[in-house]
Order: C-alpha cells, then sequence, then structure tokens
C-alpha cells in the first residue's frame, strides 16, 4: 500500500482526507482477508461480519484513531490474526512518535482481548443454562441413527438439536449443536480453541485418542473402548492435542486424522500430523482402499459405514 505523501509529523490531516484515511485503512483490512466492514473513525472497537463468519456471528474487529497521525488495528477473534495500520510509514516518523503509534496499536489490541474475553465469559454463562436446560437424548435422533452411534453424553434442546459440550475438562465455555439433517454450529462468542469434549472409555487401559469430529470419536470409542476427545475441527487439533498431553503426560495418545483427500492441502491429516508430532503421539489415518468413494468419505465414522454397507451386500 503506498502511503499518503509526507505533511510533517506534527501536521493535522486535512478534512478532505479523512475520506482517503478511511479508504487506505479499509484496503488493509481487505488484503488481510477480513472482507469490506463499513470504517467508522472513532477510536472505538468496532466488530463486524467477516467472510468466514456465518450468519449471525461478527469475529471481526477494528479501532480507528483519525488525528495527527491516523493509526488503527484489526483482526479477527475467530482466526486469531491481527494487524496494525498507519498513515504514515515508520521511517517518517521520531522515535517518539514511532512509539506513541505502538503504544496505540497496543491498546487497541488491549481493547480487543478485553472485549472477547467478556464475550467468552457471557457465552459461558449462556452454555451453561442451555445445558441445564436440555435433556438426555437417546440413539433414536436422526443423526445418530444416520451415523449409527450412541449419545455419549450428548444431550437433546427443545428444537431437537444435540447439544455436545465444549470446555477444557473443569469449565464449559460453549456449546456444539448438531441439528437432525447434521447441520452444525457453535454457540456464537463462545471460547472454541483448546476446548474438548472427553467420551469415556471401558476402563483406564488403552490409549487415549484425539480426533476432530463428534461422530468419528464416538464411532472409534465404541470400536476401540478406549477414551477419545473430540477436538470438533482440524484447526483445534494441536492445541486441544498439547492440553490433554499436559493432562496426561504419560499416557499412550494416538491423533486420528480425517483423511481429507478431496480438500487442497489435506487439512485433516497435515493437522494431525503436526499434532502427533508436537506431542509425542502416534497417528492413525482411515483406509478406505477398495471402498467406493463416490460419497467422498474422510473420517473413521465413515469408514466404519462403508465397511458395514459392503459386510451387508456380501451376506
Amino acid at each position: 500500500m503506498t502511503n499518503a505523501p509526507h505533511r510533517g509529523a506534527s501536521a493535522p490531516i486535512p478534512v478532505v482526507n479523512l475520506w482517503r484515511v478511511s479508504d487506505h485503512f479499509a484496503a488493509a483490512l481487505a488484503a488481510a482477508g477480513l472482507g469490506a466492514p463499513e470504517i467508522v473513525a472513532d477510536g472505538v472497537l468496532h466488530r463486524f461480519r467477516t467472510p468466514d463468519d456465518r450468519h449471525g456471528q461478527r469475529s471481526g474487529w477494528f479501532v480507528l484513531y483519525v488525528d495527527e497521525r491516523p493509526a488503527g488495528a484489526f483482526g479477527s477473534w475467530k482466526t486469531g490474526a491481527t494487524g496494525s495500520w498507519s498513515w504514515e510509514s515508520g521511517d517518517r516518523l521520531t522515535p517518539a512518535e514511532r512509539a506513541e503509534l505502538r503504544d496505540r496499536v497496543a491498546r487497541a489490541k488491549r481493547r480487543s482481548q478485553d472485549e472477547r474475553e467478556r464475550q467468552y465469559r457471557e457465552a459461558a454463562i449462556r452454555a451453561s443454562a442451555i445445558w441445564q436446560a436440555s435433556v438426555p437424548t437417546d440413539a433414536n435422533h436422526p443423526y445418530l441413527r444416520r451415523k449409527a452411534i450412541e449419545p455419549h453424553g450428548a444431550r437433546l434442546d427443545r428444537r431437537g438439536c444435540l447439544v455436545l459440550p465444549v470446555g477444557d475438562g473443569e469449565h464449559l465455555s460453549t456449546l456444539q449443536f448438531i441439528a437432525p439433517d447434521g447441520n452444525k454450529r457453535f454457540l456464537t462468542g463462545g471460547r472454541i480453541t483448546g476446548g474438548w469434549m472427553e467420551i469415556q472409555g471401558d476402563g483406564d487401559g488403552g490409549p487415549l485418542l484425539i480426533g476432530e469430529g463428534f461422530a468419528t470419536l464416538a464411532t472409534l470409542r465404541q470400536e476401540t473402548g478406549c477414551r477419545a476427545i473430540v477436538a470438533f475441527n482440524a484447526g483445534n487439533l494441536f492445541s486441544v492435542a498439547r492440553a490433554i498431553r499436559r493432562r496426561h503426560p504419560h499416557d499412550d495418545i494416538i491423533l486420528c486424522g480425517d483423511d481429507d483427500r478431496w480438500t487442497e492441502g489435506n487439512p485433516g491429516r497435515t493437522k494431525a500430523r503436526a499434532a502427533a508430532l508436537a506431542i509425542g503421539a502416534k497417528l492413525l489415518m482411515p483406509d478406505f482402499t477398495g471402498l467406493d468413494l463416490s460419497t467422498w468419505p474422510t473420517d473413521f465414522n465413515d469408514l466404519y459405514r462403508l465397511r458395514r454397507a459392503c459386510e451387508r451386500s456380501a451376506s
């Protein structure tokens, strides 16, 4: 991005250029992949919807100051990415002005973090209330029947959605909802990173399994009897694996990855392997050799159901 011509460190920008400041700042957000929110330059933290957000979510944030040296900060609570922008390039400022700019950006980021923590606290309170109001379910739920799994502690809300707890082993932080048709969403504003759900095993023996989705880990638990940890998505595997290793430093742990061969970069395999290497765990991947791939299978639940279908057809 090209900075505006230098006017002298202490000269305020003309009012006519306020539009240019907003445009340049908006371009910085767009370049960071955060979309094109309406820019308000008032030094106040603003939330907005990013391209990665689902309906109702607003994980993007920005703060833009417009005075003698316009500057701002921005980021995404969903991805954890942050960035900063200033009207003047750093080499045009005095050391004192650069220090002031750094302090201003740091204050904006602290404000963002404070706001995020407030949202986490409020979401945890809502999650607890919803969880207490939900009821136990049985294996007749459409999603459970389709996946051929038991509830394993999942509950049911008044809309007919499965409710899964997400936490750190001691505190509930948020919830995942699974509709009868399989659509999944998390409680808005809750902390997901580093959070998991544990499915108890048959006993204390055997390895501890970590993977992505609830259906995948429920299947592995049913087939092996081992404890299983649901990390909910590939991007969360690393944080969850590290947290579980801290809690179980001597246990045998297996990362059970999804084979996202249909997705560029195979994030399921790549992230599971990275998590396994980081904590000294084993890696286990599903093997679909000789099976029907027309449904684009990726995980151990897909593998289990495909093998069952083969067995039924053979008999």
